[in-house]
């Protein structure tokens, strides 16, 4: 078995492995019941105060991994009874408190919360505190401190919140289904939920009705250690899938697109991230009207796959990406790509098969270019679109201003908002270091971009122009 960042996304891992199996099997709604007891098989527990309560978050983690509840749309879910660890009082007066006399905590709190015990410190009434913070701030020996929970605290849009039984709630206006709080939570009680099995029922009813083809982000480059991308793409098709098709060749075609849809407009921000693009919608909604009107390349390469393939065929992501979840189901894309799996669910149906990737032969992965496979980084999309515009001659200069992370974006939309960003291109990448820190990679570390890089440079094709003609003529 690989190992894994955190236990959370072993205990992840193990749930998808058991769901796979048993869907793949075929007896999955008879015994999925059975799941808590062989992830938990007792007596004495290993995660929770008691056997019985690691079985019922597992029982929750299933229902997650078999699709969740579809009339909740977003695709980040918490799991209540898991949410319960963390600290609930978000201000505490810790042991640094000295019992000063100038008393500014007290001054400072507008509804008379504080007061000293008979020991003369500081004691915050938790039934009054309205956590506003402002004692925190003007205590000169720093004695109270803040517990900001891990999902708070990661969620960089304020999506998250603690509701009134002190559990953490999503609010979906909000949340842009990036999944930073899901890697964060140390306790596992957020997680996505899972569309696994809805694509293994749509590989075991392939056949005379239609083929498969298994889509393939870039990403997979910082992967699948031991194994080469070659052997990762046989194994795919060992899962079912009739054909293996990079992402990365529908990068090369949005690149462009772009590029000469920026040259036309002037101004654009990319349309390739889907939280990014969910962030314009919901938090910078005068901004949205920039958006680039060119599908991501995920759907991209789907459309042309959907629309050229001379016999019916279900179209799967497979990327880094729980955000993707999310994108498959909008109605400008949901025909383009059926169904979405992650990179920790590939490794479970993998595993669920007894299929052992680095014994297996190599399967041609050739379709993109340097260009396409470096999207799935940080500064890659722009490097691209430079590239399209010296393959056009086209007479424009683009002024990127390349977003590396939540935050960065959020400062690059806020200078376009009121006219101070000098710049006429927005690359946004919600994730760290782009769609290689996506929060359901397999690993997250520095070497990732490296990976991805070399990648780019073992394309045959000499640039984007190539990569698309070649695998036109191709299909």
């Amino acid at each position: 078995m690989r190992t894994f960042d955190t236990d959370v996304q072993l205990l992840k891992y193990r749930v998808l492995k058991e769901v796979a199996q048993r869907a793949y099997e075929g007896h999955l709604m008879e015994s999925y019941y059975e799941i808590p007891k062989v992830i938990a098989p007792g007596p004495k527990p290993t995660m929770r105060c008691c056997v019985y309560k690691e079985r019922a978050v597992v029982q929750e983690r299933v229902r997650l991994a078999m699709g969740g509840d579809r009339r909740n749309p977003n695709v980040i879910e918490v799991i209540d009874i898991a949410c319960d660890e963390c600290p609930v009082d978000r201000y505490r007066v810790s042991e640094s408190c000295r019992g000063c006399i100038s008393q500014r905590c007290i001054k400072a709190c507008p509804k008379q919360a504080i007061h000293k015990n008979k020991n003369g410190r500081a004691e915050i009434d938790l039934d009054v505190c309205i956590e506003c913070g402002r004692c925190a701030k003007v205590c000169p020996y720093g004695a109270i401190t803040e517990h900001i929970r891990p999902c708070e605290r990661s969620c960089k849009v304020g999506a998250i919140h603690m509701n009134d039984r002190k559990k953490a709630e999503i609010d979906p206006e909000k949340c842009i289904n990036c999944g930073a709080c899901s890697y964060a939570c140390p306790f596992g009680a957020v997680m996505d939920k899972s569309y696994m099995v809805e694509v293994i029922n749509i590989i075991k009813n392939r056949g005379e009705n239609y083929k498969t083809c298994a889509i393939v982000a870039p990403a997979i480059a910082a992967q699948f250690e031991g194994a080469s991308l070659g052997q990762v793409a046989t194994a795919i098709r060992e899962l079912g899938f009739d054909y293996v098709v990079e992402a990365a060749i529908g990068a090369d075609m949005v690149a462009d697109k772009e590029a000469a849809e920026l040259a036309e407009k002037g101004f654009l921000t990319s349309s390739c991230c889907p939280a990014f693009v969910s962030y314009i919608q919901k938090h910078v909604p005068e901004m949205a009207q920039n958006i680039s009107h060119n599908l991501s390349p995920m759907a991209e390469i789907g459309r042309y796959v959907k629309i050229y393939s001379e016999e019916p065929v279900r179209t799967i992501f497979i990327g880094p990406c729980t955000a993707k979840k999310a994108e498959v189901r909008k109605n400008t894309v949901d025909l383009w790509i059926d169904s979405c799996l992650t990179f920790e669910e590939l490794q479970a149906m993998i595993d669920a098969k007894g299929i052992e990737m680095d014994q297996l032969d190599e399967s041609p992965m050739n379709d993109a270019s340097y260009f396409g496979r470096v999207f799935a980084r940080s500064g890659g999309l722009t490097e691209a679109v430079n590239q399209v515009v010296k393959e056009k001659g086209l007479d424009f200069e683009v002024k990127p201003e390349v977003c590396d992370g939540i935050d960065a974006c959020k400062v690059a939309l806020l200078k376009a908002k009121l006219g101070k960003l000098d710049k006429n291109f927005i690359e946004g990448m919600v994730c760290s270091g782009g769609c290689v820190g996506g929060a359901a990679s397999l690993v997250h570390e520095p070497k990732s971009r490296m990976k991805v890089d070399q990648y780019g440079k073992n394309s045959k094709k000499e640039n984007v122009k190539q990569a698309i003609e070649t695998y036109k003529v191709g299909l």
